[in-house]
């Protein structure tokens, strides 16, 4: 099986119809009335095969994303998953985050023969960013898995922003995560019969730290709707991660993605 693109399709469109219901009814106005974007491109990047995978494969993922038009300019990174913000006070938010979970098995590397399919799913939770001033960005989300594995899932990450030219962004910061053993079971896992087919060492996760790391990412807005970014991201696996049998014996605990992407964000109102 060959690496497949994942479409991150925003999840703002049916939350907010809902979260803005009551006031559009109070107002006389439609659910959908007000004004929208909708952002489309593309990110090429070398990545690992599969998370723990020794060897990067190029792969290419279309960006769509959809949703309301805020106030003004928001930071925003491309390891944020598509959410929409039910508290909005400028210098915290909070909300409903989704994300998209590709299935995984042996046809994404031949490390994984013998061990079982992991079926695409979902992970649904929320999030809370908090900006401490005005440069630094703070956010966390915690999603609960779907179909894909039964653990929970939670991402840290803390970024400092700055433009170093009118139209150039520079951010970065440091990245962890952490999971429960349903998350490791699925991914790091491996039984006794799984362990027989595939020659590797059995092995019974826990819970804990699944890695920690930095990410970088230089941004160009060349126009009001057209951006352009370049990243660099390295996580190195830790805790149940990096104790599992496929990593220790196939792959590895250092982590390296490093790409480009382009999007344009088309404006439109809706009555």
């Amino acid at each position: 099986m060959s690496h497949r693109s994942v479409v991150s399709i925003s999840l703002a469109i049916a939350i907010s119809s809902l979260g803005s219901a009551a006031a559009a009814q109070e107002s006389g106005q439609h659910f959908w009335s007000g004004d929208w974007y909708l952002s489309v491109g593309v990110a090429g990047f070398s990545a690992p095969k599969f998370e723990g995978s020794s060897h990067n494969e190029f792969k290419f993922s279309p960006l769509i994303s959809v949703g309301r038009q805020g106030a003004g300019q928001r930071f925003s990174s491309r390891n944020d998953n598509p959410s929409f913000a039910l508290i909005d006070k400028g210098a915290f938010r909070a909300g409903i985050v989704g994300r998209f979970v590709p299935s995984r098995d042996d046809g994404d590397g031949s490390e994984l023969k013998g061990l079982k399919k992991v079926k695409w799913g979902a992970e649904a939770g929320g999030f809370v960013e908090v900006y401490p001033t005005d440069f630094l960005r703070a956010r966390a989300e915690v999603r609960q898995g779907i179909r894909a594995h039964d653990g929970i899932v939670a991402d840290l990450a803390v970024d400092a922003f700055t433009d170093i030219a009118p139209d150039l962004q520079l951010s970065g910061g440091p990245r962890a995560t952490f999971a429960t053993s349903g998350y490791y079971d699925a991914y790091y896992g491996v039984n006794a019969k799984q362990a027989a087919a595939s020659g590797l060492d059995p092995y019974k996760p826990s819970s804990g730290i699944q890695s920690y790391g930095a990410g970088t990412a230089l941004t160009w807005k060349a126009t009001e709707n057209l951006s352009a970014s370049s990243f660099l991201e390295y996580k190195r696996l830790a805790g149940p991660a990096a104790d599992s049998s496929l990593v220790r014996e196939r792959g590895s605990k250092n982590q390296v993605l490093i790409g480009i992407s382009a999007t344009y964000k088309f404006n439109f109102s809706l009555q």
